[in-house]
């Protein structure tokens, strides 16, 4: 599932080429490319003009000089693509949106005049929602993520010291702090040396804080290489995979030393999903 790293890239890809231009059509293909709960159909962004691309967590979102706005989520294996009108339409195209020509604009950031949403497994969305206190209706509930200005750490670390499941969950938990998926999740914990099974209670805040500053130093790094790509499932908005899967040290590395004491990376069965730790960093 892309995280945080990915949808920003997707995210400022995007904003290169879309900025201030208008919808001049938009399609949906899939019954399940739009939210059940949009307020409208797609084609009620034909003739709004894309303000600004905002992000929080996972979450994408267009803002129109309109009193809604158009929310994007990249689900398990979605895609959003700057296409050239003139290009043959992948596979699993489910919604398509047309950009008018934006006057003045030349080269590379003209060519693209389409976003295609793309998505293999139909679990990512399109969604027409009203705005409340600054996020769309179904960011409303989601935490801020570590690179906004309003993320307090020392709340967000209050709020995990005082919880009794297992570390890995709680950071997970999109209510809690947004954008971290299992990818990260992994890199982090290894970073700061946490077990992903240590109860949070029993952590000290300043583990706690290593661990959130570590989850965000490793998704910076992963925003400067593009995101993580394993498969031809996530892209950027040119089409390119992202290559941080090339600076990973424990997630997808079973069996393989650990770059900091040799120990063979294990993976674990845990909380519905997949965990890799190095079983001697991570005690």
């Amino acid at each position: 599932m892309p995280e945080l790293p990915e949808v920003e890239t997707v995210r400022a890809g995007l904003e290169k080429y879309v900025l201030n231009r208008r919808i001049s059509s938009a399609h949906s293909y899939h019954l399940r490319a739009i939210k059940p709960s949009s307020i409208s159909p797609l084609a009620a962004v034909v003739g709004a003009k894309i303000m600004a691309v905002k992000r929080r967590g996972k979450f994408l979102w267009f803002e129109l000089d309109r009193e809604f706005t158009l929310v994007a989520h990249l689900g398990m294996s979605g895609q959003l693509l700057i296409s050239s009108k003139q290009l043959p339409d992948q596979s699993h195209l489910r919604a398509r949106i047309e950009l008018q020509k934006a006057a003045g604009l030349s080269g590379k950031k003209s060519a693209g005049n389409e976003i295609r949403f793309i998505d293999q497994r139909t679990f990512g969305w399109l969604s027409i929602e009203q705005m409340h206190d600054q996020v769309p209706t179904s960011v409303a509930h989601i935490a801020y993520d570590p690179f906004e200005a309003d993320f307090n750490l020392k709340e967000v670390i209050t709020n995990i010291s005082s919880r009794k499941s297992a570390i890995k969950p709680a950071i997970l938990n999109q209510e809690i702090i947004s954008g971290i998926g299992n990818i990260y999740a992994d890199e982090a914990l290894w970073r700061a040396k946490i077990h992903p099974e240590i109860i949070c209670e029993d952590l000290s805040e300043d583990e706690i804080k290593k661990l959130i500053n570590s989850a965000k130093a490793v998704m910076k790094s992963a925003i400067k290489a593009g995101g993580t790509s394993f498969d031809q499932q996530y892209k950027n908005v040119n089409g390119v995979s992202g290559y941080f899967s090339r600076s990973l040290s424990v997630y997808g590395r079973a069996g393989q030393p650990c770059s900091r004491c040799s120990t063979l990376i294990r993976r674990i069965a845990f909380a519905n999903r997949s965990s890799h730790f190095c079983p001697r960093c991570q005690r």
